[in-house]
């Protein structure tokens, strides 16, 4: 370590780039928190004098800032989106070049910027004298000249000249505040501007003067431990650089699945230990995953390009699963009708699949205003062509509204039952013109369609991607005979989604090196380090791999897919803007009409008092009582007519009942409801009541 300098470690990081890296680090004094011991986001850290660091990475976090009046020390987010402006050194700058090489000549709005100069200054016939503030507007350099800057300055009278200034002039020149504002990312940016002073801009803490120091993550491995250590650049401890010292030094070098694949294939097949396990929400639900635990040994094997298919179950009483499907796949599938629950997805479908006819499963309603068409449950359309179609209302402007829709051919089912030889011409006749009858579908319609399939053929997953398009609904029909158990038998329907080609790793446990799976590097993230194990089989012997075909996934790795698949993929048409005029008119005139039809209300009844008064039997609203039979005499009451004795053999039939006219003075005095009281039944009178109990007594009682 002789001859080397050490610095602290947040000076020595904040000098670094990425692709400066790798740098190893020795640790050469202040050992952390005594103990040299501690624990950031779950990972134990070590450093004692002599440990070796090697930093492979580096990510800028936030900013550290300190005040430089009373040295209090705060941290702001790198996303922070408050503006800074520099604040002018107090120490003269002694030449131009000088105060030209610290400003941040990498950000484009650093120029212009103004100076003056403490003494007096002559070029040629043009003399300045001190104190004369001066505007950078161009810095001119020349192959084989010396360089200027060009400047402009005004005069007592407002008069305004442009110099030209050498680099090499000497002199005691101050800078002037700039009007230029900085956010921190443009700051950390700029190693010149990262040195200077700043000031909070447009905030209560404007006065207030601070210095920048960046905090990074460092991601680094030490040669004593297998797992990456992730801390902050801030730790108070004193590191010296020895790179070029300690090359021989051997370190773990972690590698993601990534890196796997940038790997020589003559790498492979290599015993590999994982050095850091998946994330805990993981895009796979697959049996192997849990055993990806720290320090667990794999075996790669190879690594390639897996072709793979997307696949989902329908929604049902059970939780809706998805599997990757590799295309190496031998079961046997027979294709599904698909279901459609738009007319827009009918047009997709359409676009992927030549004469496509569905049945309908849903009666619609027509509506001429909208141009939805009558359908029935069991009709079968045929899909034509997308056209445009106009509607039969009016927009606001009087115009007729024109919309995309599907041409489809309504098909007839032959009858059978038709036995007539003078009739068959003209069915023949009218099954032809209801064959070719056409009906159009507004894209923005919703409605219910089933795919009418003509053939039962079975297929394999490589030449179902061939003769169909994707999506396509099908059926395991014959497992695939290699796997011990196949996860997509037994599902009524599967949806395949789609297909993709994918980087892949086959890996397998050390200790079951024969059954092997398929590591995703776009989808997994795992750290593993090559080992010098030797591999578990005889030399030159690879045992005979089972490699498995069907995957389960999440369903975050489904959405996932789907939305880098269907990224581009344009909603589906809106319903057109109907005219709101006619409609309000109809409004207005169904309350206008209502309003005077409404009868006036009684301001001397309360509400509950008119509630009871709808409830009495002479309200003037209720219906008549209906006349009582013909030939009766209004003075002599009807006969009475005797009661049969039940036998049984009788069978019990109902009587129509028999009208009563009950005295109109009875009724007026008994049967009005006693506004006054709590209840809102009817009275009934006494005579009433006892004719009623000498019936009940007369009927017997077996």
């Amino acid at each position: 370590m002789a001859g080397t300098i050490a610095l602290p470690l947040q000076e020595f990081i904040a000098s670094l780039d990425n692709a400066s890296l790798p740098k190893i680090l020795q640790v050469c004094s202040g050992v952390y928190f005594q103990g040299s011991i501690y624990e950031i986001s779950g990972s134990e850290v070590c450093f004692s004098t002599g440990d070796l660091i090697k930093v492979i990475g580096i990510e800028l976090q936030s900013v550290s800032c300190e005040d430089v009046v009373n040295k209090e020390r705060f941290e702001l987010p790198i996303t922070h989106t408050g503006l800074f402006k520099v604040v002018p050194e107090q120490m003269p700058y002694t030449s131009i070049e000088e105060m030209v090489s610290l400003r941040p000549v990498d950000l484009d709005d650093s120029l212009p910027f103004t100076f003056t100069s403490n003494s007096k200054m002559t070029f040629g016939s043009l003399t300045l004298g001190s104190g004369k503030a001066l505007t950078v507007l161009s810095i001119e350099r020349h192959n084989g000249e010396e360089g200027r800057v060009r400047c402009h300055v005004k005069g007592q009278t407002e008069a305004s000249a442009e110099v030209c200034i050498p680099l090499s002039s000497r002199g005691e020149f101050y800078e002037c505040e700039s009007e230029e504002s900085y956010t921190l990312k443009d700051i950390m940016a700029s190693p010149s501007l990262r040195s200077r002073r700043f000031r909070f801009v447009k905030t209560t803490k404007c006065e207030r003067v601070v210095v920048f120091s960046p905090i990074y993550q460092v991601q680094a491995i030490m040669n004593l431990r297998k797992n990456v250590l992730r801390f902050p650049s801030s730790l108070e401890v004193d590191v010296v650089d020895v790179t070029d010292v300690c090359k021989n030094v051997h370190f773990v070098t972690p590698l993601s699945l990534t890196e796997v694949l940038s790997q020589p294939d003559e790498s492979f097949p290599v015993v590999a230990e994982v050095l850091e396990e998946p994330e805990s929400r993981s895009f796979f639900k697959c049996d192997w995953l849990p055993g990806l635990t720290k320090s667990t040994n794999l075996v790669l094997h190879k690594k390639g390009t897996m072709a793979m298919v997307l696949m989902s179950s329908l929604k049902g009483r059970k939780n809706q699963q998805y599997f990757v499907v590799s295309q190496q796949y031998n079961g046997r599938f027979r294709r599904r009708p698909r279901e459609f629950s738009s007319v827009y997805e009918l047009y997709v479908a359409s676009t992927q699949t030549n004469g496509l006819t569905v049945s309908v499963t849903r009666n619609c309603e027509e509506v001429k205003e909208e141009g939805l068409p009558d359908l029935s449950v069991g009709e079968k359309l045929q899909v034509v062509d997308c056209t445009r179609m106009e509607l039969p209302c009016v927009n606001s402007k009087g115009e007729r509204q024109s919309v995309e829709a599907l041409l489809c051919h309504r098909l007839q089912e032959p009858n059978d039952d038709d036995d007539e030889d003078e009739e068959e011409d003209d069915e023949e006749k009218k099954e032809q013109e209801q064959e070719n009858e056409e009906v159009l579908l507004p894209l923005y319609m919703q409605g219910h369609f089933v795919e009418v399939l003509a053939e039962n053929k079975k297929y394999k997953l490589s030449d179902l991607g061939k003769e169909f398009s994707l999506p396509l609904d099908v059926k395991v029909v014959s497992r695939d005979t290699d796997l011990e158990t196949d996860p997509l038998v037994g599902f009524p329907c599967l949806r395949i989604e789609g297909a993709m080609l994918e980087p892949s790793i086959q890996a397998s446990f050390q200790n079951k090196p024969d059954h092997c799976f398929q590591l995703l590097p776009q989808w997994l993230s795992l750290s593993v380090s090559f080992t010098k194990d030797p591999l578990p089989w005889p030399e030159h012997q690879c045992p005979k791999c089972v490699i498995e075909k069907v995957s389960e996934v999440t369903d975050t790795f489904f959405y996932e897919f789907r939305r880098k698949d269907n990224s581009n993929e344009a909603p589906p048409p809106r319903p057109p803007k109907r005219d709101m005029s006619s409609l309000n008119l109809t409004k207005k005139t169904s309350k206008s009409t209502k309003k005077h039809s409404k009868p006036k209300k009684n301001k001397d009844k309360s509400p509950p008092t008119e509630k009871l008064n709808d409830l009495t039997l002479n309200h003037k609203k209720r219906p008549p009582a209906p006349l009582p039979p013909e030939g009766l005499n209004d003075e002599s009451p009807p006969p009475l007519v005797p009661r049969k004795c039940l036998t049984a053999e009788t069978t019990s039939k109902a009587l129509p009942n028999t009208y009563v006219k009950i005295n109109q003075s009875i009724k007026n005095e008994n049967l009005t409801a006693d506004v006054e009281s709590d209840h809102d039944y009817e009275t009934v009178d006494d005579s009433l009541v006892a004719m009623v109990k000498t019936a009940q007594e007369s009927v017997p009682f077996y």
